[in-house]
């Protein structure tokens, strides 16, 4: 477990912007809900590392900018297997 919410924020957005992951799969990589990895990311992050938190946004920005294509996709190839 990290020593604070701060380190396991960094954390965070240190593997966001490696992968270029969602939020989803980070929760599912650090074992988190989705709502603590937006709390960690948009409220403690730009307090105490704002140079990361500026780094980690536009990943989050590329990933908003594309979910409704990932969606559709996603819609898509359900319907197709049946």
């Amino acid at each position: 477990m990290e020593r604070t919410m701060e380190d396991r924020a960094q954390k965070l957005a240190v593997y966001m912007i490696e992968t270029g992951g969602t939020v989803r799969s980070a929760a599912r990589q650090f074992g988190i809900s989705k709502s603590t990895v937006h709390k960690d990311l948009q409220q403690r992050l730009p307090k105490c590392d704002p140079a990361l938190y500026r780094r980690v946004r536009v990943v989050l920005d590329v990933n908003k900018a594309q979910r409704h294509l990932r969606g559709g996709a996603a819609t898509r190839e359900k319907y197709r297997k049946k």
